[in-house]
């Protein structure tokens, strides 16, 4: 899948850089006039996975990526350098963890995971249509 322009984000070692992961986001979406909710929404769950589980046990970066793909849909990755792969858990309206996954499942059209050669880690992608 080919993909247009790139707009990269490091993101630091802080759960609170979250909320820069999210003006970032809406800055790219406006710019290619999307709406910023559901990209916000997908990036704050991949960021906060990523800042959680593989940037905490590692002193690497999170580097968020946004470009477009061939038929106008964001196309959003986040690298980190954790080995682990994240699953998808069942959904438990109780806790406060652990839905991260099912979000990103029910609101981009696919999404995946790509370890990185040589155990340096992974892309969780997601693809999220214009609408």
């Amino acid at each position: 899948m080919g993909c247009a322009a790139e707009n990269e984000m490091v993101v630091k070692q802080d759960l609170k850089a979250v909320a820069e992961v999210r003006r970032f986001v809406r800055l790219v979406a406006g710019q290619w006039g999307m709406d910023d909710f559901v990209p916000c929404l997908v990036a704050t769950e991949l960021v906060t996975n990523a800042l959680q589980h593989a940037a905490s046990a590692t002193d690497e970066e999170v580097i968020l990526r946004l470009s477009r793909t061939e038929d106008d849909a964001l196309w959003m990755e986040v690298q980190d350098a954790g080995c682990d792969l994240p699953h998808l858990l069942a959904a438990d309206t109780s806790s406060e963890t652990g839905r991260g996954l099912f979000i990103v499942d029910q609101f981009a059209r696919c999404w995946g995971i790509r370890a990185l050669a040589d155990n340096v880690g992974k892309v969780v992608f997601a693809v999220i249509d214009r609408t």
